[in-house]
């Protein structure tokens, strides 16, 4: 059985995004795959849209058992959206499940234009790096975005430079989460610091101390650090020991 929505701003576009075959036989620039997955990309009207397909949920009980990692990944994009963090537009979504077996699923969003992801921007030394003004107001944004995300329970758990978008305008965008969950206690705890770590992995290479200690003073709603504040950071800057 298969279970597609488009959403209703994007009807227009029935024939091509109307239903899970109709996805699954789309041709465009293909971006990225795995033995699991695709994502491509084509063009309707001037606009570019995202199309991720998945034909496997992995092998044996996996089939059967949890979200299915494209069904985790518009939830997600949902719950984003219902807190107020800004991300990728969602136009049409779905699986298809055979006696209660993962067989296939899509999630097609609209392009944030005139975007790039931060990764990209460290990667190629953006000259807006060097500008205080615009690294404050984009690490502001970050902040906030995470913070949200963390009161609520939930965290990224892929929460890499390569899946936050900035415009030209200088607002930020969350992307791709679909390892994200709800978390409690210790394991809270954990994939905070984890998410906190995973941001600054690149920060420490091309921003200053006082960018990376403003950020996390932004990220806490707080003029200085407490005891416990200090503890954290040490763990986020100790996170990646040993492992890189």
């Amino acid at each position: 059985m298969a279970h597609w929505v488009l959403q209703s701003d994007y009807a227009e576009h029935e024939e091509t995004f109307g239903s899970l075959d109709a996805v699954f036989a789309l041709e465009g620039e293909r971006l990225t795959r795995d033995p699991l997955s695709e994502v491509i990309r084509i063009e309707r009207g001037g606009v570019r849209y995202y199309v991720k397909r998945y034909w496997g949920a992995g092998k044996g009980l996996r089939r059967y058992l949890g979200r299915p990692r494209v069904k985790a990944e518009w939830q997600n994009l949902k719950l984003f959206a219902k807190w107020g963090i800004p991300t990728a537009p969602i136009v049409a979504y779905g699986l298809e499940r055979s006696a209660g077996a993962f067989v296939r699923g899509a999630l097609v969003t609209r392009e944030l234009e005139n975007t790039l992801n931060l990764a990209e921007i460290a990667e190629y030394e953006d000259q807006r790096l060097a500008d205080r003004g615009w690294v404050l107001h984009v690490s502001q944004q970050v902040a906030q975005g995470t913070r949200t995300l963390h009161e609520h329970h939930f965290t990224h758990n892929d929460l890499k430079w390569r899946n936050l978008l900035v415009n030209d305008k200088a607002e930020l965008f969350f992307i791709d989460c679909p390892t994200g969950s709800f978390w409690w206690g210790p394991l809270l705890r954990y994939r905070i610091i984890k998410d906190l770590a995973c941001l600054d992995k690149v920060a420490k290479r091309v921003l200053s101390r006082t960018q990376r200690l403003r950020f996390y003073l932004q990220y806490r709603d707080r003029r200085r650090l407490s005891e416990g504040d200090k503890r954290r950071v040490l763990q986020i800057l100790k996170f990646f020991e040993g492992r890189e």
